[in-house]
């Protein structure tokens, strides 16, 4: 858009002289100063974008691959459309004023259905999700800018295909769309009159070469100047060609489209020209279509931005060429109505009139070819089991299932063939199975039926199960998962956790309490135990006897808890100290050093001369 005619119309005001053109610049610069100080009016919009998808199904943006296959075959997508200034008014010298609309996000939703292999309808609605400008007077006429979402007007089309097949070198169709005034003229997304877009579309494919082209009329009701051009009805055109690769699942290549206003002798004028470039392809993964693109407009006509993107995505399921039914026996009697499909006849069956084959079974198997003709059954590619029953419907004959009552899977063994799957061997089948990948047993709890034995029953299997004849609880260490605080092994009482100490002392942190009374429990369990062994060790780090000093004091320091807070009688217990004489680890580490830091529960004495600890369920 300009902001005089001198800017529009470019070398048929320049040829008149230099003296003409200082005159109309002066009048061109009167006039801008007038109109921004004097604007007369506010003027609405029109439909900007000059963008229009494709129907959906169609492997260009703007084009169309013309693929009417099929019968009720939907397509839909949405493409996102953004263009950059595609309303700007200049100045008389060709540079840029303001944009009116700067920039246009839109996206298009749509829709198609193909009938008959030769009809298509679609629909398209197009959205602004996003737009800016700055709004700007020409003339006298202010116009403002873009700024809200809207929608635009809805299109509505229909296409019959008059000649070709889609892959075909050449195919055209004729078609027409209807714009429904759904638009909003002061956001430059309709015109507010209905629009009629007839147009002839043809297209084709030459081995990995694809084209296509379209010219078409759209009758505007909208007949209005704005700047110094109009709007009105317009001849339509466009074009693609490019390349399939990718096995014909890319197609790629530029396309270029425009049009004209036909009215006011504006035709071809660059103001009522929009023309524009994008390049770009599309990708068919399935039933899903991927599309990208981009491209410069290539005129300042009305609505044709500096640069436009494209974006698209759409599913179209494949087309599947219809499959005639197959004449095996060739007597011209189709398959699926020939009741003796593999033995030439006659009409209507199919079967020769004279010795005519019998079913006795009527399972649609002829005797002949029965392997069980008594009993009706299915057919099979073996001769042995062709008419055989199946009762389980697994595909496997009666005669060969292992489980014929069972719906199960083929194997080669004769024991487990048609049977149902059992992965870990155990005997218990998949479905029945809580642990179908780890050999169990059988138990009448859901829960646990196929499971590894969980002898103490802690919720542990044994195979996870450091401690499985104890109760314990889970432990993220393999090597004291499942098993308890404290616990009757080999002649000693095994603890989990160290009894922790004050540093350099024998007084026993509180967070060793729990520890503790975990071995008086067992004491009190088992008064078998006449008598334990206290041992405190150390690390080798320090001076030698002052660590057998200290772990002495710690040992001690432990009988003592036992028998103040543990209520275990003194007679059964005493004390010992070792110092670091007794490491059950390497002493060039830290974990090593800790693990030789100990305190020890060794029974010495007992009654019975058999201690075990007893589960607790």
């Amino acid at each position: 858009m300009h902001s005089d005619q001198a800017a529009s119309r470019g070398p048929r005001a320049a040829s008149r002289g230099p003296s003409l053109r200082a005159c109309v610049g002066a009048l061109s610069a009167l006039g801008l100063l007038f109109s921004v100080g004097h604007a007369r009016a506010q003027q609405q919009g029109f439909a900007l974008n000059r963008y229009e998808p494709a129907e959906r199904g169609s492997e260009w943006f703007a084009q169309d691959t013309l693929d009417l296959r099929g019968h009720l075959r939907p397509a839909v997508g949405v493409t996102g459309d953004f263009g950059y200034k595609p309303l700007v008014i200049y100045n008389a010298d060709g540079s840029e004023r303001t944009a009116v609309v700067e920039r246009q996000l839109f996206a298009h939703v749509g829709a198609s259905l193909v009938l008959f292999d030769m009809v298509r309808f679609g629909v398209n609605i197009p959205v602004a999700v996003n737009q800016a400008g700055s709004g700007g007077t020409v003339n006298g006429t202010t116009y403002t800018p873009a700024d809200k979402p809207a929608i635009g007007d809805i299109r509505v089309g229909g296409d019959v295909k008059l000649v070709g097949k889609y892959g075909e070198a050449f195919t055209l169709a004729l078609g027409v769309q209807a714009f429904i005034p759904s638009g909003n003229r002061d956001q430059y997304t309709g015109d507010g009159k209905v629009r009629i877009a007839p147009r002839l579309q043809f297209a084709g494919d030459v081995d990995m070469f694809a084209y296509a082209a379209r010219i078409g009329l759209n009758y505007r009701g909208l007949n209005e100047t704005f700047g110094n051009s109009s709007t009105g009805t317009e001849l339509t055109f466009g074009a693609s060609a490019g390349l399939r690769v990718a096995d014909k699942k890319l197609v790629i290549g530029p396309e270029i489209y425009g049009t004209t206003v036909l009215v006011d002798g504006h035709a071809f004028e660059k103001t009522a020209t929009p023309f524009e470039l994008v390049f770009g392809g599309h990708y068919t993964a399935g039933d899903f279509r991927f599309g990208l693109g981009v491209g410069p407009g290539l005129t300042r006509g009305f609505g044709a931005p500096k640069v436009r993107a494209l974006l698209s995505l759409e599913w179209a399921p494949a087309f599947e060429e219809p499959k005639a039914p197959g004449d095996r026996d060739g007597d011209g009697i189709t398959d699926d109505k020939d009741q003796c499909p593999d033995v030439k006849g006659e009409p209507p069956t199919g079967c020769p009139k004279k010795d005519e084959p019998k079913d006795r079974d009527k399972d649609g198997i002829l005797d002949e070819k029965d392997a069980c003709p008594d009993v009706p059954g299915i057919k099979t590619d073996d001769p042995k089991t062709n008419g055989c029953p199946d009762k389980d419907g697994d595909g496997i004959m009666d005669s060969v299932d292992a489980c014929p009552d069972l719906k199960g899977v083929k194997t080669e063994d004769p024991k487990t063939n048609g049977c149902p799957p059992d992965k870990d061997g155990d005997g218990i089948y998949d479905a029945d199975d809580a642990c179908p990948d780890v050999k169990g047993v059988k138990s009448d709890d859901a829960k646990k039926n196929g499971c590894p034995p969980d002898t103490d029953g802690d919720g542990i299997i044994d195979p996870e199960d450091a401690c499985p004849d104890t109760p314990g609880p889970k432990n993220e260490d393999p090597k004291k998962n499942g098993c308890p605080a404290a616990a009757i092994v080999a002649g000693q009482i095994k603890i989990l956790q160290q009894v922790k100490f004050k540093t350099n002392s024998a007084e026993i942190l509180k967070e060793s309490d729990e520890i503790l009374n975990a071995v008086a429990t067992i004491m009190k369990d088992h008064p078998e135990i006449t008598g334990i062994r206290v041992e405190g060790h150390t690390d080798n780090k320090g001076n030698k006897a002052y660590n057998k000093d200290l772990s002495k004091k710690r040992a001690a320091s432990v009988v003592k808890w036992l028998v103040t807070k543990g209520k275990i009688d003194a007679k059964r217990l005493k004390s010992d100290g070792f110092g670091d004489e007794k490491p059950i680890d390497t002493n060039d580490t830290d974990p090593g050093r800790q693990n030789n830091r100990r305190v020890e529960f060794h029974i010495e004495g007992n009654a019975s001369g058999k201690v075990e600890e007893k589960p607790k369920k």
